[in-house]
């Protein structure tokens, strides 16, 4: 079988573990080079072994422009160019709602998941545009689409992510560049576990809410980055990808 990716290069954020990390390996499994990124330096450095040969590991803090900066200046120092990137980072931010969040947490929230997407997409899209194209994915999510109760922050900076999607990809439309974003529904991952932890009834009442019955799991989360990422995409740009189990098909 072919692989989809022979050959390119790849930059994942937040590739320590979950979804991030199950993306870095399928990435490598079809035939990419990748540079797994991430704030968790013994998970990262541990991801980028499994990998093997093809794999490096940058510490990369997405809310810190020159880390970004120098994320991408890596990937294309070790192998000249960049192919492909998935802005992946995120976190929940914790359970609260409106009135009983406050600002140092709401803050925090867009820091990572809507900021640190901008920002990876302003260091990636000239490397990208330089060489004459390349694919980039955004890990929005299901909540980019609806709202959540009790989570107004984590909603709110996804629906930032399917703003600064459809942007980038109108923006780039030209250049060769592609953005989409991936909507992942509830995706067996340590940031939802913690959360499911904090609540017992909290997974009783995510599982209510698929259809197919289950969690999603990161691998197959990380086969829809692949094919977004690879040739077999090259007509789709400014997509918000649902990944979900069919719990938003109504």
């Amino acid at each position: 079988m072919n692989a989809l990716l022979p050959g390119k290069v790849a930059l994942i954020t937040g590739a320590a573990s979950g979804i991030g990390r199950a993306t870095a390996e399928a990435f490598a499994r079809e035939g990419a080079r990748v540079l797994v990124c991430d704030v968790d330096e013994a998970g990262g450095e541990a991801a980028a072994r499994t990998i093997g040969a093809g794999g490096r590991f940058q510490r990369c803090d997405v809310t810190l422009e020159a880390e970004v900066a120098a994320a991408v200046r890596r990937a294309v120092d070790v192998w000249g160019r960049l192919d492909c990137a998935v802005n992946n980072a995120g976190i929940t931010g914790g359970p609260g709602a409106i009135p009983d969040l406050d600002l140092e947490r709401w803050n925090r929230t867009l820091a990572v998941n809507l900021t640190g997407v901008f920002l990876c997409l302003k260091h990636e899209i000239p490397v990208m545009r330089e060489q004459g194209g390349g694919a980039i994915v955004n890990m929005a999510s299901g909540a980019g689409l609806v709202g959540v109760p009790g989570l107004p922050h984590y909603c709110a900076s996804k629906h930032g992510v399917l703003g600064l999607t459809k942007t980038a990809a109108l923006e780039n439309a030209k250049t060769g560049v592609r953005v989409n974003a991936i909507c992942p529904g509830s995706t067996d991952t340590p940031l939802l576990r913690g959360l499911m932890a904090a609540d017992p009834r909290l997974e009783q009442m995510v599982l209510a809410t698929v259809p197919a019955g289950r969690l999603g799991l990161p691998g197959e989360i990380a086969e829809a980055a692949v094919w977004l990422c690879s040739d077999r995409a090259s007509w789709v740009t400014g997509e918000s990808m649902l990944v979900d189990g069919g719990s938003l098909a109504r």
